[in-house]
């Protein structure tokens, strides 16, 4: 995210993935500090409290941690948590209804496999 925001999506949620991404992709590690409630209103222009609601839900999911007066932290582990969470959330809104759709159709693993080749070497889904 760039410090665009987009209508499809709560603007806290936004928010909670930028950080999340962060974790992910390892730009923050363990135990770094993460931009300030004041830092992320001014680099997406919004009101503290949306800031704050998508911090408070990496709190209490226990990615970050607060250390009053000196701010927010990646808690130890945390990419672990987010990648665990993610992937039964891809598995849910993705992977079961592709295999649900897929019975339906009448295709195998094999066709599957196929279908995923294509998409891979297209890069953009479209043949």
């Amino acid at each position: 995210m760039n410090g665009k925001l987009n209508e499809r999506k709560p603007i806290f949620e936004q928010i909670k993935d930028w950080i999340s991404d962060q974790i992910i992709d390892e730009t923050l590690d363990d135990h770094d500090k993460i931009p300030s409630t004041n830092e992320m209103v001014e680099f997406f222009k919004v009101n503290h409290l949306t800031v704050a609601k998508g911090v408070n839900q990496l709190v209490d999911q226990g990615v970050i941690y607060k250390k009053r007066g000196v701010g927010m932290f990646v808690a130890e582990d945390a990419r672990n948590t987010l990648l665990t969470e993610r992937k039964q959330k891809f598995k849910g809104e993705y992977v079961k209804p592709m295999i649900e759709e897929m019975m339906k159709l009448g295709l195998t693993e094999k066709d599957l496999d196929q279908l995923i080749e294509e998409v891979k070497e297209d890069g953009n889904g479209e043949r």
